[in-house]
């Protein structure tokens, strides 16, 4: 038997398209995000080379984007978004302050 055979049943709703629903329109955001979160890493200084992304979409044709990326790039995109929570959090406080 195949070790990699997976002997649960699937889900219909993982596999069988549903007459009537957009499945290109949720690619096509997917692939907009894509695009967007790569040049939003470029902009930061990460490097995207081995930065691998999938896009499709769930039943209910709402685009899922699955990344690809190394532990560093995955590291920096986390630390450029903490930053940019921070940012966020000290223009608030300072905003409440002058109020």
């Amino acid at each position: 038997m195949d070790p990699n055979f997976d002997d649960e049943a699937p889900e219909p709703d993982g596999w069988m398209w549903v007459r009537g629903v957009d499945y290109v329109a949720g690619w096509r955001s997917a692939v907009d995000a894509a695009t967007e979160l790569k040049g939003a890493m470029d902009e930061v200084g990460i490097d995207t080379t081995e930065v691998r992304s999938a896009a499709s979409t769930t039943s209910d044709g709402s685009g899922v984007l699955r990344l690809s990326l190394p532990v560093e790039a995955a590291l920096a995109l986390a630390n450029a978004a903490r930053e940019e929570a921070l940012r966020w959090r000290t223009n608030d406080a300072e905003g409440a302050r002058s109020c």
